[in-house]
């Protein structure tokens, strides 16, 4: 049986800084003189150490359960205790989160993404590297998102049900309400056909 997927953590803000490094001493060179604090570890010592918040309201910011965040937080203060007591340098960097910062989209290919560096604004999509990028909130509701896609339909193959593209959902993955065949994107229905 393989272990449950983990859920992606809300972080409000990268950290203003990168890691600590120890105040006199000789402290050891490599990897093994650093300990690195995940950007979850984190954000669970400024939610309760720093803003003062209990576990339960600070595992609603972040979006976890209340004991996966007391894991988080028993982690993150072993590791700061670690780096005192032992002279290492503290590292802080990767972990499985995103940020809570403005979402933009890429009006080419349609992807949707947030910049983790959030004092910058994003130059280009990541997805295709293409720089027709808008801040997600500038779109208005009526506009399509890609100029790349197309035609904005999904089409079922069996039966020719036609509907508007759900974001964020490949037509691949829905089935069709009529007849509960498989949906796909009508551009790419008809460039097959011919």
């Amino acid at each position: 049986m393989s272990p449950r997927p983990k859920r992606i953590r809300r972080v409000s803000n990268p950290p203003i800084i990168s890691g600590f490094k120890p105040y006199g001493g000789t402290p050891a060179k490599g990897p093994d003189g650093s300990v690195f604090l995940y950007f979850e570890e984190y954000e669970v010592l400024r939610l309760c150490d720093f803003e003062m918040l209990n576990h339960f309201e600070a595992s609603v910011i972040m979006d976890i359960s209340r004991p996966t965040f007391t894991r988080i937080y028993a982690k993150a203060r072993a590791k700061i205790a670690e780096a005192l007591v032992t002279g290492k340098q503290i590292i802080i960097e990767g972990g499985k989160v995103y940020f809570d910062s403005e979402w933009f989209v890429c009006l080419s290919c349609g992807c949707f993404f947030n910049q983790p560096e959030v004092r910058e604004k994003p130059s280009e999509c990541p997805l295709c590297g293409n720089r027709d990028i808008k801040s997600y909130n500038d779109l208005p509701d009526e506009k399509p998102l890609s100029k790349g896609c197309g035609d904005n339909t999904c089409i079922c193959i069996d039966c020719g049900f036609e509907k508007i593209h759900d974001r964020g959902i490949p037509c691949r993955d829905q089935k069709c309400p009529e007849c509960g065949g498989q949906m796909i994107r009508k551009e790419l229905h008809l460039r097959e056909r011919n």
